[in-house]
C-alpha cells in the first residue's frame, strides 16, 4: 500500500553543494511538479523554480483530470508541490531570467533577482500565454464565461447559450465542435472568413445560428455574461463565449541555450508557437527537456503532468547513462594506477 501524500522521505535525494543541482526545474504547474516528483523519487537532487503565474489560475476547476475532477487549480498545485517536498525535491518562489550553459557542460540558471543556481539537466515546463483577440471584455472574462476548450469547459456550460468568436478557418469546426454540449449555439462570423455553401449547410443542419458582423465588446453583470454587442449596437444574449486564442510559448529562458520557438500550424492555419522536442521532451541542446504546454499547445492538465512525468524519466536515464559513464571511467583509471604500482587490483580485470 502506497502513501500518497509522503511525511518522511527516507530515500530523499543524496546531499549535494549548496546552489547546485542534478536537475532544475523551470515552472512549477502540472508538468514541472509531475518531473519533479518523478526525479525526486528516482533520488535525484531536482530544483523547481516557479514564477507562481499558472495559465489556469482563473478557472475554477481542473476538468478531466481523472480522480481530480473539479479541484481548484491552486489546490492541486499546492498538492504537487507538497509531494515534490515529501521526495526531497526544493521549491523556490522566483522567475528565471536566464540559462546558459558553463565551459564545464553544466547550466547556469540566473533569476531575476541575480541569484543563480547550477543543474546538469534542465527541464524547462514554463507553459504558453492565451493572446486573445482584442474585443473589450474578452480578457475581463476569461477562464469564467470566455473560455476555448469544449472538453475542459463544455460540460459547465451545456445546454446554455454559447456564442463561438470567429476569427479564422477554424471557426465553423469550433461551433460544430461546442454543439455536442449546447443545441443553442450561435456563431459570430467576426473577423473568421465568409462560410462557404457546405459550411452553411452543415451549420444549418445541426441549427446553429450565424451572425454576421464585427462583435464590439461583450456585455456582463455581476461576474456573468450577458450578451454579444455588435459593432451597428445589436445585442444578442449569450452565457459563455468560446474564443481561439493564439497559443504563444513562454520560451524567453530557451532563447540563451540556441532554442527558439517554431510556429505549429492546423490546416495551413497557425494555431501558436512551441518549442520542437522529441516524444520524451529531449530538445536540440543535450541536456535541456521541455514539457508541458510550451511544447503542445493543446495539452490539457492531465496531459502536462504525462509529459513532465515523461520527461522526468528520460532525464534520469540520462542521468544513469552518465553516471556509469564516469564510474567505468574511474575504475579503469583505479586499475591503471595499481598496475603501475605493481598493485594486485590489475590481477581482477575482467576477461
Amino acid at each position: 500500500m502506497t502513501n500518497p501524500h509522503p511525511q518522511i522521505h527516507p530515500h530523499a535525494a543524496p546531499a549535494r553543494p549548496e546552489g547546485r543541482y542534478e536537475v532544475v526545474v523551470v515552472g512549477g504547474g502540472a508538468a514541472g511538479l509531475a518531473g519533479a516528483s518523478t526525479l525526486a523519487r528516482a533520488r535525484r537532487s531536482v530544483l523547481v523554480i516557479d514564477a507562481g503565474h499558472p495559465r489556469n489560475a482563473p478557472a475554477a476547476g481542473v476538468h478531466t483530470y481523472l480522480a481530480r475532477e473539479g479541484t481548484p487549480p491552486a489546490d492541486l498545485l499546492a498538492a504537487g508541490r507538497a509531494e515534490v517536498a515529501g521526495y526531497g525535491g526544493g521549491i523556490r518562489p522566483g522567475t528565471v531570467a536566464s540559462a546558459e550553459r558553463r565551459p564545464e557542460g553544466d547550466f547556469r540558471v540566473t533569476l531575476a533577482d541575480g541569484a543563480a543556481v547550477l543543474a546538469d539537466r534542465l527541464l524547462v515546463t514554463t507553459g504558453l500565454t492565451d493572446d486573445l483577440p482584442a474585443v473589450p471584455g474578452l480578457a475581463d472574462g476569461w477562464g469564467r464565461y470566455v473560455l476555448h476548450c469544449p472538453y475542459c469547459h463544455g460540460w459547465e456550460v451545456r445546454d446554455r447559450a454559447v456564442g463561438i468568436l470567429g476569427t479564422g478557418p477554424f471557426a465553423v469546426h469550433q461551433a460544430l465542435l461546442w454543439r455536442q454540449w449546447s443545441d443553442r449555439i450561435t456563431l459570430f462570423l467576426h473577423t473568421a472568413p465568409e462560410p462557404d455553401a457546405e459550411a452553411y449547410e452543415q451549420l444549418a443542419a445541426r441549427g446553429i445560428a450565424v451572425v454576421g458582423g464585427e462583435v464590439a465588446r461583450l456585455a456582463a453583470d455581476g461576474g456573468r455574461l450577458t450578451g454579444v454587442e455588435l459593432a451597428g449596437g445589436r445585442r444578442i444574449p449569450c452565457d459563455a463565449m468560446a474564443v481561439a486564442p493564439r497559443f504563444t510559448a513562454n520560451s524567453g529562458v530557451l532563447e540563451g541555450l540556441g532554442l527558439e520557438a517554431e510556429e505549429q500550424e492546423m490546416g495551413g492555419h497557425v494555431m501558436g508557437t512551441r518549442i520542437p522536442a522529441d516524444p520524451v521532451g529531449a530538445t536540440a541542446v543535450p541536456g535541456v527537456w521541455v514539457a508541458g504546454n510550451v511544447a503542445s499547445l493543446a495539452e490539457q492538465v492531465i496531459g502536462a503532468a504525462a509529459a513532465g512525468v515523461r520527461a522526468g524519466a528520460a532525464i534520469n536515464a540520462d542521468l544513469v547513462a552518465a553516471d556509469t559513464r564516469r564510474a567505468v571511467a574511474a575504475a579503469r583509471t583505479a586499475r591503471a594506477g595499481a598496475g603501475a604500482l605493481g598493485g594486485p587490483a590489475a590481477a581482477h580485470s575482467p576477461r
